[in-house]
């Protein structure tokens, strides 16, 4: 049975876990990995960090809450601030690793890593699993990733009418106390990553923490105890305040929650509480959560190319004044501003805010789309690449919007901020 190795990326939990489920399952012995890889923390050629301090220290507050959770198996998780492929061998040596379980990654520098590590290991077993699916790609009614449909409702409908969401995977049983390794690494602070710390800003609509058990406590309070979730249709297109939305994206950006376990827990609260138009709404914005990975299965490197997945010839322009005026929140849209401040102050923006911003840098500005995604990619909590750059050339026209819409952002100021009172907020400090 010998000892298995956890690799663990973008499935921070213990609850709905294939990897950490097979390894426990296969092996008499199993050991964590996390590394805080430096590639992710570099400067891009924007000028800004790849990692920015919002989502790195939910980062380690999520680490911190897994190298815990599994501690209570009896599973040490070793953590390192180094490539996986110079630690991953090393660990794999010493402790005769004979499989190493892990989260099946596509996008091209996830897909490097892997290969890297996979490279340097080349009579060890690698196992890996989808696990940030609603819908597992085993179960999806297309035979092949290419004959994904381009738009989004066809595709909804068709895996909700033939697809069962498979159950939840219970944490595995604890093993024994001699599994527990004499932990000598360390989980970085954000000094060592290389940003100061920082108070929290009072006016954010994402006050939470990093991990597992802080994602469960949301659906606790979001579902269970306001009941928000009843209402979730009807307040999505909220600005202010924590609960206007479910505020799930960032846990499940890091995977210290399953869209699986949120599912069943929405389908639980639809059999005890109320089942709506509301709490559908939920699950159909997972399903598009899925709709944007099967579309970066597909199409590869197309979703960070400039002609997007549509290979669009569009007149782009980059000029790094509009760049630095966006970022600063000094455009003259106040609307725009007001968002732009919100991010770059507590690192997240509601949906509304980031469709407007898109399609002003995109739409009104014509300035290169991906300066505008790269900017998300470094400053947002729930950062996820396929739904940041799956959005991004979704508003940008180079997408998988059938209608190629443009955001009026003065009536959309208007309707969603009548008294400005989300403009009066971040503008007015």
């Amino acid at each position: 049975m010998g000892t298995g190795l956890i690799w663990f990326e973008n499935n921070l939990r213990i609850k709905d876990n294939k990897a950490l489920a097979e390894a426990c399952k296969n092996h008499d012995r199993a050991i964590a990995i996390y590394c805080f890889d430096p590639r992710k923390f570099e400067i891009t050629k924007y000028g800004f960090p790849k990692t920015g301090k919002f989502r790195a220290k939910f980062l380690i507050e999520s680490i911190i809450q897994l190298q815990e959770n599994l501690e209570n198996l009896n599973i040490s998780l070793l953590t390192f601030q180094k490539k996986p492929e110079e630690i991953i061998p090393e660990i794999a040596e010493n402790h005769k690793i004979e499989a190493i379980y892990f989260q099946e990654e596509w996008t091209s520098e996830e897909s490097k890593v892997i290969e890297a590590v996979k490279n340097k290991l080349p009579n060890t077993e690698f196992r890996s699993f989808y696990t940030q699916f609603l819908f597992h790609p085993d179960d999806i009614p297309y035979n092949d990733f290419s004959v994904i449909p381009k738009v989004y409702t066809e595709f909804r409908k068709k895996c909700e009418k033939q697809v069962e969401v498979r159950k939840e995977i219970e944490i595995p049983q604890q093993k024994p106390d001699s599994n527990l390794l004499k932990n000598t690494s360390e989980i970085p602070n954000l000094d060592q990553l290389g940003f100061e710390e920082f108070q929290q800003d009072s006016r954010t609509a994402f006050p939470f923490k990093g991990g597992e058990d802080e994602a469960w406590k949301r659906i606790q309070q979001y579902f269970w105890d306001t009941k928000k979730l009843s209402e979730y249709k009807q307040t999505r297109n909220g600005l202010l305040g924590k609960d206007y939305s479910s505020k799930l994206s960032a846990w499940l950006a890091n995977g210290s929650i399953s869209a699986v376990s949120i599912y069943h827990e929405i389908k639980k609260f639809e059999k005890e509480i109320t089942k709506n138009e509301d709490t559908y709404w939920l699950i159909f914005e997972l399903i598009w959560r899925d709709f944007f990975k099967y579309i970066s299965l597909k199409h590869g490197n197309s979703i960070f190319k400039l002609g997007g997945i549509l290979n669009k010839e569009l007149d782009w322009n980059f000029d790094k004044t509009n760049l630095k005026n966006w970022i600063n929140s000094e455009t003259k849209e106040d609307f725009v501003n007001a968002n732009m401040k919100e991010i770059a102050a507590t690192g997240f923006m509601s949906n509304r805010g980031r469709q407007n911003v898109n399609s002003y840098w995109a739409k009104e500005l014509k300035q290169d789309w991906r300066a505008g995604a790269a900017y998300f990619e470094s400053v947002l909590i729930d950062y996820d690449v396929h739904s940041n750059w799956g959005n991004w050339m979704y508003n940008s026209g180079v997408g998988n919007d059938p209608r190629d819409r443009k955001f009026n952002i003065k009536s959309q100021a208007d309707r969603y901020d009548p008294n400005n009172e989300y403009q009066n907020t971040w503008l007015q400090h």
